[in-house]
């Protein structure tokens, strides 16, 4: 695909057209329908679309083709002006652009490597934003995209032609390689072949963070005790990923691809795949035209399970062990671990004490066969937790507050989100996975929560052959004297009030994004259609918990689920399920009129029951995303298990208080 690229010198070849992604959508139209070609000196930085997310580049649907030249023939599918598709089908590929321009934050969200992948195959070579989400901008750099600024773009398009190194003088010397390689395959051929030297490291002894130790611990062809900082690209061994449905076929398609149809993994009992997301996805009319190719991923998931011999967490008559990142955390992922999988929200496992992120397709397919990964060891910003919730308040309003602050300002950008101080103790496991979970939304690397008795016991509750003792000697604290580059922020929990994420106003130029944070109270009366608890996210039995709370409070008063509300309560595994049972939750939601959803993904990500049918309808949900889109037409509100529960009874946004149905 690559070929030639890139070359020494980049220059922007002549009868081929650069992209602007504008917050005035219609003259993203002009470009693409009616040959309008646009300068960067004919806008400002202000006027481009900022926050553009993969479910835009890639919606859950587009993805259903797991071969790039089919994804870049729906690429930007998600982008919507008037209910109408900006981008029609093929628009990217038959505009003969080979440079795609846009603002602040690019490629937030999802993991999926789909997002860049339909840009490189669509014929674009590189990709300008003012900054990008970390994840998007790794997946770029395993591809060989290169990426620029503004400036770079001004220069190219009056004739310069720019050195390679200027694309690539800001990143570490082994990403650099990669880029010149032209992607992250090249590069690790070179490197086993012995055509690469690598770097060596000579980081001195220094206090470290949380993800430094981890990361320092676990490092390859270094001497015992290495430190290291923030952007040494190193070599590392992972104790464990896992894939699942949406991206296993192409980590099946590219090992056979680049090693042939022979390749096998070095250590296949350290990995595993899950069948979680699209279980329910027939539920959505919009996906079932695409049944076949939703049975073709599962086919391929199999064929790669079967021929690798990773662990299997495939559903059973139906009905899944559960999410992917909820089953890891109560099955496999130990304190202090190195943990990579194909999804975003792999960063939930840093709950337990663990460094864990998503990678992309190739990141993870070389990974796997590797048995390493390169690393450029991340930033880190310290969250110092005090004081306790209030009633009515959740972890999810803590992460929600951060997005709307910490977040919108980018100090979270590209950083390890470390969360400690003697406000931890608070809260509770599950609720920290919250914490972590939502750290992708942050467009952070991960997130990871310091251990203590709380942990351990939740830990020796769901693994019980683990040894504590053992626990307590691979935790990890952070050093006193840690650098932290995104600073340390002191957060009161009594001061956090229930909070929502709106859904901006997408048609206007103003993302649904989950960094729209709104205090309850000042949102007024916003009436519902949908209540939706569930996902990963939202989905632990903390969570379920919360639920039971609201509803039996609800049944005490002689309430139901409000006349004109739907509510969805969808668990997140198998475990989260029969607890409910014992508790008698599960009898005492159906009870009160609520729509009960075996474990699995679902309407997160528009694959389920529980998503909105028609652009009026209002939604408030426990998940993680409102991206336009993303859980149907309507638009959708971010907010705690206990707001969710709460809304369903009383029909209108409603914060939670004891005394609410009195």
């Amino acid at each position: 695909m690559r070929g030639d690229w890139p070359t020494n010198n980049i220059s922007l070849t002549k009868g081929k057209r650069v992209l602007f992604l504008t917050k005035d959508l219609d003259l993203i139209r002009k470009q693409l329908y009616e040959g309008l070609d646009l300068k960067m000196e004919d806008l400002t930085v202000e006027d481009l679309l900022d926050d553009i997310n993969t479910d835009v580049m890639t919606p859950a649907w587009v993805c259903f083709d797991h071969s790039p030249v089919e994804i870049a023939k729906n690429a930007y599918a998600g982008l919507m002006h008037n209910g109408l598709r900006v981008f029609n089908e093929n628009a990217l590929i038959n505009g003969n652009f080979e440079a795609i321009v846009s603002g602040q934050r690019k490629g937030t969200g999802s993991s999926r490597e789909t997002a860049p992948q339909c840009e490189r195959w669509s014929g674009i070579k590189i990709v300008i934003a003012a900054s990008f989400a970390p994840i998007h901008e790794q997946n770029n750099i395993n591809l060989g995209q290169l990426m620029g600024d503004h400036s770079m773009l001004t220069r190219l398009q009056n004739g310069e032609s720019i050195a390679l190194s200027e694309f690539t003088e800001r990143y570490d010397p082994v990403t650099k390689i990669i880029l010149e390689k032209g992607g992250l395959f090249a590069f690790a051929k070179s490197l086993k072949a012995g055509e690469i030297n690598l770097p060596a490291i000579n980081t001195p002894s220094r206090p470290m963070t949380m993800a430094e130790k981890i990361i320092a611990r676990n490092l390859v062809g270094q001497v015992k005790g290495q430190c290291v900082k923030a952007h040494d690209p190193v070599i590392a061994q992972v104790q464990g990923g896992y894939s699942h449905e949406f991206t296993t076929a192409q980590v099946h398609n590219f090992l056979i691809d680049e090693y042939g149809d022979d390749y096998s993994l070095p250590n296949p009992s350290k990995f595993a795949v899950f069948e979680d997301h699209l279980l329910y996805a027939h539920h959505n009319p919009k996906f079932v035209p695409h049944m076949a190719k939703v049975e073709e991923l599962r086919d391929l998931q199999i064929a790669f399970q079967q021929h690798t011999g990773v662990r299997d967490y495939s559903a059973k008559d139906g009905v899944s062990p559960g999410i992917c990142h909820q089953v890891a955390r109560e099955e496999f992922i130990e304190i202090a671990d190195f943990i990579q999988a194909t999804d975003s929200h792999t960063c939930m496992g840093g709950a337990s004490n663990a460094l864990t992120w998503g990678v992309g397709s190739t990141e993870y397919a070389n990974l796997v066969s590797a048995g390493f990964t390169f690393v450029k060891v991340p930033e880190s910003i310290r969250f110092e937790l005090t004081g306790t919730l209030n009633e009515g308040c959740t972890a999810k309003d803590v992460i929600l507050y951060i997005l709307s602050d910490h977040a919108r300002k980018e100090l979270t950008l590209n950083r390890s989100m470390e969360f400690g101080g003697e406000g931890l103790a608070s809260i509770s496991a599950d609720e920290r996975a919250t914490l972590c979970n939502m750290a992708t939304e942050c467009s952070a690397r991960t997130g990871i929560c310091e251990a203590d008795d709380i942990l351990y016991d939740w830990m020796l509750k769901a693994q019980p052959h683990l040894d504590i003792e053992q626990m307590k000697s691979r935790a990890v604290t952070a050093d006193e004297g840690a650098e932290y580059a995104g600073g340390t922020h002191v957060i009161n929990l009594s001061e956090i009030v229930p909070m929502v994420a709106h859904p901006g106003n997408p048609d206007e130029g103003i993302p649904s994004d989950p960094t729209n944070g709104a205090n309850i109270a000042d949102i007024g009366q916003v009436k519902i259609n949908i209540a939706y608890g569930g996902s990963c996210t939202a989905g632990k039995e903390d969570d379920i918990a919360y639920y039971a709370q609201v509803c039996q409070a609800a049944e005490e008063a002689g309430l139901t689920v409000k006349e004109g509300v739907e509510f969805y309560i969808q668990y997140g595994s198998g475990i989260v399920k029969e607890m409910a049972v014992q508790k008698g939750w599960h009898d005492l939601f159906n009870r009160v009129g609520i729509n009960l959803i075996d474990p699995g993904c679902g309407a997160c990500i528009g694959a389920g029951p529980g998503v909105s049918i028609n652009s009026e309808q209002v939604t408030v949900s426990a998940i993680n995303r409102n991206f336009q889109g993303r859980s149907g037409p309507g638009k959708l509100y971010l907010a705690s298990p206990l707001t969710v529960a709460a809304s369903a009874f009383t029909g209108v946004i409603t914060a939670w208080n004891d005394e609410l149905f009195n």
